[in-house]
């Protein structure tokens, strides 16, 4: 099956360089019409410029495809409105999502300023609300969408010095669970994308043999699927150097113990029961770990 987006719409956020720009030009190459946005800013956040953005418009006409720039902050939600409707007034529709806006304020969480926590949390899981909130209305009424998340490794596992970046990301996760459930019923699939990509944001972190081994490029497929018709609902890829590997969160069968004053001393000479990865599920919602709870305390009645 030939993986193409003739006749559909795409808004990639943080597409101005780097991994968002690869990404808004596989689409294009594949038949979507792009609209590019990026603030323009720097990897911290500062200044703003539609230029990148313009220019990657400029390399997606030049190839024969259709696209439009857009310099919005995905922190400002009537400037985001404004995006989407921009789009809807050039194309008639929106069928894509690709929410990759992000900065970095990278710092010990012992030396961390709280502003720099806030505004990371700001860019990265607000600013996909905002996206997610804009383009929602429209998918509903067409009942289709794609939705693809970008979350990390950072907040999937923990990373040093990344305590602001891992919360907005592993936050990202748990926008995408519930807004999957939501928009089941209009076909709205939304999924993350964990990638392992050498942009500007990781320039410094790695040496440069291991950079020159993470291409942005390789991490496309993974958007291109989670973005496409196809794509599933509720998944976690991810993608670097050519290799792709699903996360999951899981739920183990636990253990009951019920009520009483010497629960806590049992929980903790159990505790390696209790977290036994035998048998463990993914749940389709929240509701799985009550449904097991209960069951467990209903069943030990009997």
């Amino acid at each position: 099956m030939a993986i193409d987006f003739i006749g559909r719409v795409a808004i990639v956020t943080g597409a101005g360089g780097g991994l968002g720009r690869q990404h808004a030009l596989a689409l294009a190459a594949r038949g979507a019409k792009v609209l590019v946005n990026d603030l323009g800013s720097g990897v911290h956040g500062e200044g703003g410029s539609v230029s990148p953005a313009q220019a990657v418009v400029d390399e997606i006409r030049a190839a024969g495809g259709e696209a439009l720039a857009n310099g919005a902050s995905v922190t400002d939600f009537a400037a985001v409105e404004a995006m989407v409707q921009q789009a809807i007034d050039a194309w008639g529709r929106v069928d894509i999502l690709v929410n990759n806006a992000g900065i970095l304020r990278d710092k010990s969480f012992a030396k961390m300023d709280m502003a720099d926590f806030r505004l990371v949390v700001e860019v990265h899981l607000m600013g996909a609300a905002n996206c997610c909130k804009a383009v929602w209305p429209h998918m509903v009424a067409q009942e289709y969408g794609r939705i693809v998340m970008t979350t990390s490794s950072t907040g999937l596992y923990g990373n040093f010095g990344q305590a602001n970046y891992g919360a907005a990301k592993l936050a990202q996760v748990g926008l995408m669970q519930t807004l999957a459930i939501e928009g089941a019923k209009h076909h709205i699939h939304v999924n993350a994308l964990a990638p392992t990509a050498a942009t500007r944001m990781t320039e410094g972190l790695m040496p440069e043999e291991v950079l020159a081994a993470l291409k942005p490029e390789a991490v496309v497929p993974a958007m291109l699927v989670l973005a496409h018709e196809s794509a599933p609902t509720r998944t976690i890829l991810c993608a670097g150097a050519g290799t792709f590997e699903a996360a999951h969160i899981t739920l183990t069968q636990g253990i009951h113990l019920g009520l009483g004053a010497d629960v806590p001393e049992q929980l903790a000479a159990r505790l390696a029961e209790a977290c036994d990865r035998a048998g463990e599920q993914i749940p389709q919602s929240g509701a799985a770990q009550g449904t097991n709870e209960v069951g467990k305390a209903l069943a030990a009645r009997v």
